[in-house]
């Protein structure tokens, strides 16, 4: 009997990884693709590998989670992301969506959360 495979990817994770692995790229039209095009590529080199039957894709929301009602501090040395990989989530949901593949979010909680 054979087994089926989830991939459960978490898409905040592999945007960042792509974001500072890829050189700055851009389209004819000025906009960032460096995070989508090394996204895309890991996506793809991850589907050949595992071959898996069904993929999932989890995002983080804006909305602050339920550590930042618990605890203040939770993140608060973080940077900001910057605009130039903010205005890559949308290109890549859209990506996710007409490949067919199920985004997850929900507010209050990382994408980490979703998936575990």
């Amino acid at each position: 009997m054979s087994k089926e495979r989830l991939l459960i990817l978490d898409g905040n994770s592999l945007l960042y990884r792509a974001f500072y692995a890829m050189p700055a790229l851009t389209n004819s039209e000025g906009i960032y693709t460096n995070a989508v095009y090394g996204f895309t590529n890991m996506l793809f080199k991850m589907i050949e590998d595992i071959e898996p039957d069904y993929i999932v894709t989890a995002f983080d929301r804006a909305a602050p989670t339920f550590r930042h009602v618990e605890y203040d501090e939770y993140k608060a040395g973080r940077k900001k992301m910057p605009d130039e990989l903010g205005m890559q989530f949308p290109i890549v949901k859209d990506l996710l969506q007409k490949m067919a593949i199920n985004i997850f979010e929900i507010d209050g909680y990382e994408a980490d959360d979703l998936i575990g």
